[in-house]
């Protein structure tokens, strides 16, 4: 047997982190450790969801002596408002991103800084929406003008005024009757946010369940709306994800090269920066200096995008933003939206750091704002790594301490990549071609178990990575393959389960998926918006198999979630019909009703509902029972 590879431990990183914030304390700078202690101990009406800022009559918070605000509403009625309003931000963040990525299509020129890679992809979305290939005479469209229709017909899935949104017909049948027959299939994801904010304004809906049905809707409007839009133009502009060989975590910042480090989400401003950096005349510019070179890394789910399309390596997740900076090795940190502390322009200034932020969603003060938009963003994104180049100069070698921590990562497997690989491997007969059969007789022979989407954020409240980590090894020696976007997936680089030779962690089942098939068990499949990917993954599987998706063994986990998205993701999971395994309490337990709700009511509207455990060692025996009941079901 070969050797089986030293993993990076929980305690390793943790090691990491306690040097780095040691330094924040000898630059008297402050991080989000000193931020968390300080505000302990948490506000409990906010914890528990019943403290209501609507209007302007209270705040009112649910307690023993006051069991109802100032209009009547009770600790239910609270707790689902607060909850939905959650939901919309969720469904917000992503559906914006989406809206912004369509109109950089629409603006998409061959001679362009944007311009189509995949032109396959767009053909397929553009007959899958009657988008003409051809003109009146029978002349082949250009690729640009077909673009620009596509983009046309995905912004009128914001705000459409009759109709419906046009991606949840990609679901199996069952699902599409199951959403028309509840009545939550969504009509446009502008129309649904508005109808959740107007169904939550003062003395508007008071019954949890209405609420809780909107909130179905509109997170339906995002995993099968704009998350999907965002992830299907993403690639269409920037090319379908293949697999790449790369690294992660913070060793991969380099002593004696420029370090860019770009954070965020949005891959229009990632994808400029790396074309800049790695274009001959910045190349030339850096060696003029007598610099080796650039050294371009990503934080967040922004080093998920650019790893997968172009191997560009991980520095780390949502919590090591700081430690980045920290390191006293970062030239300039370039950041776009949604995860960003503003804590980064206050910190920055410790180090010689620039620190530089580019949409005006994300505004944040201290920090230099230059703003990204398509028409200027190769010549504002070459002006950036200049400046970066520049700063080199400016760093104090005696402050630098880079972690010598680092692993190798596989990444870049969005379900083209997977079906490829299944392709390669056992679907011999040509009418087979591009279906998930190979992987349902896996999971009918036992080699695999099921599947487990492991997704979301870190979060102070608990004990950061860990809970991805320890899920994430027991799901793998129980022959459980792991699918990963976001923050899990940026754990699992860290750790080196995202490396092939992790197979060696695995029950022999999985190992020898992972042998066959040439894959890591754990499967990176992107960012956080990607993880309407997993949804078409599970929608294939069952249609495939010819079953329910509330039948098949694969089932969603967020050991450590934060984020609004993450509410939103969480629903559009359970609409689908998918179990979701949560490691943090969502902030409704002060309303038994909504409790009810989330665990079980839910499951009765669409199959799928929350498992909640703070303890990840019982979470993950949870899904593994789960999965379990769901294989005895089938009768396998």
């Amino acid at each position: 047997m070969a050797d089986v590879r030293k993993f990076t431990t929980i305690e390793e990183m943790e090691a990491d982190t306690k040097a780095l914030v040691q330094r924040a304390c000898d630059v008297c700078a402050e991080t989000w450790q000193d931020r968390a202690e300080m505000q302990k101990n948490h506000c409990k009406f906010g914890e528990t969801g019943v403290c209501c800022r609507n209007c302007s009559m209270g705040p009112c918070r649910i307690t023993p002596k006051a069991p109802r605000g100032i209009c009547g509403a009770d600790e239910h009625a609270i707790a689902a408002r607060n909850y939905l309003r959650s939901i919309s931000a969720g469904t917000s963040s992503h559906s914006d991103h989406a809206r912004e990525i369509l109109h950089v299509l629409h603006s998409a020129k061959r001679d362009g800084a944007y311009q189509i890679r995949d032109e396959q992809k767009l053909i397929r979305l553009a007959v899958e929406w009657d988008v003409a290939l051809r003109t009146a005479d029978g002349a082949e469209r250009d690729i640009y003008d077909i673009g620009r229709e596509v983009a046309e017909k995905g912004l009128e899935e914001f705000g459409k005024a009759f109709g419906e949104m046009r991606f949840p017909s990609r679901a199996i049948q069952e699902r599409q009757d199951l959403w028309h027959k509840e009545d939550i299939w969504p009509r446009a994801i502008d129309r649904e946010v508005v109808t959740a904010m107007h169904m939550t304004h003062m003395g508007n809906s008071a019954d949890p369940e209405a609420l809780i049905r909107q909130g179905l809707r509109t997170s339906i409007a995002n995993g099968w709306g704009g998350s999907m839009l965002g992830t299907e133009i993403t690639d269409i502009l920037f090319g379908t994800p293949t697999v790449w060989t790369t690294e992660g975590n913070l060793g991969v910042l380099e002593h004696d090269m420029v370090n860019l480090v770009v954070h965020g989400h949005d891959p229009v401003f990632s994808e400029a920066l790396v074309m800049a950096a790695e274009s001959k005349e910045m190349v030339d510019y850096c060696k003029s200096k007598g610099i080796k070179g650039i050294n371009v890394v990503g934080l967040c789910c922004t080093a998920n995008e650019i790893a997968m399309r172009h191997g560009v390596r991980m520095a780390g997740n949502f919590l090591q933003q700081e430690n980045a900076i920290l390191t006293g090795a970062v030239e300039m940190m370039c950041v776009d939206i949604q995860c960003i502390f503003p804590a980064l322009a206050q910190l920055s200034k410790c180090f010689h750091t620039k620190f530089v932020t580019s949409s005006p969603i994300a505004r944040i003060p201290g920090s230099d704002y230059v703003e990204f938009k398509p028409e200027n963003a190769m010549e504002n994104a070459t002006q950036l790594v200049r400046a970066a180049i520049d700063n080199y100069e400016n760093r104090n070698p005696e402050r630098v301490w880079i972690p010598a921590t680092k692993q190798t990562a596989t990444v870049g497997y969005p379900t083209e990549q997977i079906i490829r690989h299944l392709d390669n491997i056992t679907n011999s007969n040509v009418d087979e071609l591009g279906s998930y059969k190979p992987a349902v007789e896996a999971i009918k022979a036992g080699v695999l178990r099921g599947a487990v989407a492991i997704v979301g954020c870190n979060n102070p409240r608990v004990r950061p990575d860990y809970s991805h980590y320890e899920i994430i090894k027991e799901l793998l020696k129980n022959d459980i393959l792991v699918v990963a976007t976001g923050c899990a997936a940026q754990l699992a680089t860290k750790a080196g389960l995202l490396n092939k030779e992790a197979r060696y962690q695995c029950g022999d089942g999985l190992k020898r998926v992972c042998e066959l098939m040439d894959i890591p068990p754990v499967l990176h499949m992107g960012a956080c918006v990607d993880i309407s990917r997993m949804m078409l993954l599970a929608n294939g599987i069952a249609r495939d198999w010819g079953v329910k998706l509330t039948e098949i063994p694969v089932v969603g986990c967020a050991p450590e979630w934060m984020s609004e998205k993450a509410v939103s993701i969480a629903n559009y999971v359970v609409s689908t019909g998918l179990d979701v395994y949560l490691g943090i309490e969502p902030q409704v337990s002060g309303s038994t009703q909504m409790m009810e709700w989330i665990t079980e009511g839910t499951r009765k509207l669409t199959g799928g509902g929350f498992i909640i455990s703070t303890d990840p060692h019982v979470l993950v025996k949870n899904i593994i029972d789960g999965i379990e009941a769901k294989r005895e079901a089938l009768g396998i």
